[in-house]
């Protein structure tokens, strides 16, 4: 396995499909079967055998996959894959999507026909998902690598039944002790032994790159910053990022690196299943929105500039600044900022 968090997404969602399913079967939906021919020796008389429709009996039910609450994880986990498009060639579906959420959701749907392949009944079978699993990581990582980088998210707290919130890209919020063989001192924070305090969260980025492609660690360097900007819009609260963050190729060492942490974390800020799509919309919208340059650009950064700041009230005037380029274009001899901001 190359890609544990692909695996575990893809996992997941498998497996709330084969219960959907199931439950479709027990409340009375049945799987329609063909009669085929079987091949014998020649000369023989010839044997015929009944084959589940189970391909079919999945197209009808898509409406209710695709509300599944991992089906959108999963979809956007492979919608970053730049090698999803041989997958669906070795699948045999044509034509190939030219969009990638498009591509993704074929891909679910070729990936829920090989686990359930010709089977009348639903239950989760471990040994085919990882079959299926394998031949999706085989044309995907095909002459690539899989390198991942991973950053305690200090303050943020996931749901008790959340492990991994994905948010698109190849981002991830991922429970530390969700994450198999992360280093201890990512999962812990200083002084922990992990039994009388909550796991960090691990912001983890995972893309496939070319063998011989650079590290990514600018990249995760200002991903990692841009959810972090993220994440203090969205909610109220004190977060950082830690000092140190982590990187491999595929499942080698992990080697770490100076991230440049910056913020105070303070008490941590749970983010409930109940706002977790609510989140990945929000941080997909800062990504693609986030301005450059202007009044809002210069309000941004100066907001950002108080959360690092060590004492609170030292942050008061950073905030004010911010938001005086915000309400008061006028500047401040007309002195209408307090009744705006009221």
């Amino acid at each position: 396995m190359r890609n544990p968090t692909l695996h575990g997404i893809l996992a997941a969602f498998t497996a709330d499909a084969a219960g959907q399913l199931a439950a479709e079967t027990a409340g009375g939906a049945e799987v329609d079967f063909e009669l085929i021919e079987a091949e014998g020796r020649p000369g023989r008389t010839a044997l015929y055998c009944y084959r589940a429709l189970t391909s079919e009996f999945i197209d009808e039910r898509l409406d209710l996959l695709r509300v599944l609450p991992t089906y959108a994880a999963a979809a956007q986990a492979l919608a970053g894959l730049d090698g999803l498009p041989a997958y669906l060639e070795v699948r045999g579906e044509h034509p190939i999507p030219s969009a990638a959420r498009e591509r993704a959701d074929r891909a679910l749907r070729a990936l829920l026909d090989h686990v359930f392949a010709e089977r009348s009944e639903f239950g989760v079978a471990p040994a085919r998902f990882e079959t299926a699993y394998a031949e999706l990581e085989r044309a995907v990582y095909e002459a690539r690598r899989v390198s991942t980088v991973i950053a305690p998210l200090l303050g943020l707290g996931l749901d008790s039944e959340t492990s991994e919130l994905a948010l698109g890209g190849g981002l991830s919020l991922v429970r530390g002790d969700a994450l198999a063989d992360a280093p201890v001192q990512a999962v812990w924070s200083e002084g922990g032994d992990g039994r009388e305090e909550e796991p960090n969260v691990l912001a983890v980025l995972t893309i496939v790159q070319e063998r011989g492609a650079p590290s990514p660690v600018a990249l995760a360097r200002s991903r990692f910053g841009r959810l972090l900007s993220a994440v203090r819009l969205f909610e109220p609260g004190g977060y950082a990022l830690g000092p140190i963050a982590w990187t491999r190729s595929d499942v080698g060492r992990w080697r770490q690196f100076a991230l440049d942490g910056r913020g105070r974390p303070g008490a941590e800020t749970l983010i409930d299943a109940a706002h977790e799509d609510e989140l990945r919309g929000f941080f997909n919208l800062v990504t693609k929105r986030a301005p450059a340059a202007g009044e809002i650009a210069w309000a941004l950064a100066r907001f950002e500039m108080g959360c690092e700041r060590l004492a609170p009230f030292e942050a008061l005037t950073d905030y004010l600044l911010a938001l005086r380029a915000l309400l008061e274009p006028e500047g401040p001899s007309s002195g209408r900022l307090s009744g705006r901001l009221a």
